[in-house]
């Protein structure tokens, strides 16, 4: 499994990815789960993954292909008009590849599913981020939805609705992130160090390094290790239950 995060701040996007894949306890591997495309001054491509690896694999060699060479004249996410229609390009390009892996039936379909965050921007025009599903179709991130979780959302989404603002800066921004990370990660196996991280501030049409954090960093350490601490103080700064009112 994995867990991808995609953030829309007044100031740009964040973007956080694991990068562990697994197929049972004693078969864990690294892979690199976020993607960028970038023509300096024109465009800025950012693409989180989740789901079968041979299948978001495949997208993303398409999608690199194409700003190459183009295949039989299809457009690339370098040449279409708007974030939109990179969406929809995208999105065609996930269900067509999930289809010609099917070998029939339910359990194949869920077997080569993926699910990918897609935000970035064209000169312009707004930045924009979007979840795009299986079947190709996607939604738009707004400002009662303004971020995107795939993969095991649940362990890390709670921090994210009680502490996210949209006028925080990138740095905090990330802060939010490592804490939603932690608690997913000590709650699900399948999750896990290392963590790449990048940012895209409005209208610099530039693509920033991915930076790489592992599962020893001194600050991501510090964050897991302060914010439990910080959990058990406020737990023990809570009333305390009293029986007696519910006799």
């Amino acid at each position: 499994m994995t867990y991808c995060v995609g953030v829309q701040l007044d100031r740009g996007l964040v973007f956080m990815s694991d990068t562990r894949t697994n197929s049972g306890v004693d078969n864990i591997s690294v892979f690199r789960k976020m993607h960028q495309w970038s023509v300096p001054g024109e465009r800025l491509i950012t693409i989180l993954s989740a789901g079968n690896l041979g299948t978001t694999q495949s997208v993303v060699s398409l999608l690199d292909e194409r700003t190459k060479v183009p295949e039989d004249r299809q457009p690339s996410i370098f040449e279409v008009p708007t974030m939109f229609q990179v969406a929809e390009l995208i999105g065609g390009l996930v269900r067509d590849s999930i289809a010609r892996h099917l070998d029939g039936g339910q359990q194949a379909e869920a077997k080569f599913n993926a699910t990918l965050i897609v935000g970035g921007q064209i000169a312009g025009m707004p930045p924009r981020l979007f979840l795009i599903y299986p079947e190709g179709n996607f939604i738009e991130a707004s400002a009662d939805t303004p971020f995107m979780q795939i993969g095991e959302t649940k362990y890390g989404r709670p921090i994210l609705l009680r502490a996210y603002d949209s006028s925080m800066s990138f740095e905090d921004a990330v802060k939010l992130l490592l804490v939603s990370f932690d608690s997913t990660i000590k709650a699900n196996l399948s999750v896990g160090a290392p963590l790449d991280v990048s940012y895209y501030e409005t209208d610099s049409l530039a693509a920033q390094p991915i930076l790489r954090i592992d599962g020893s960093d001194e600050y991501f350490s510090s964050i897991s290790e302060s914010w439990g601490d910080a959990l058990k103080r406020a737990f023990q700064s809570l009333p305390d239950f009293d029986f007696s009112k519910y006799s």
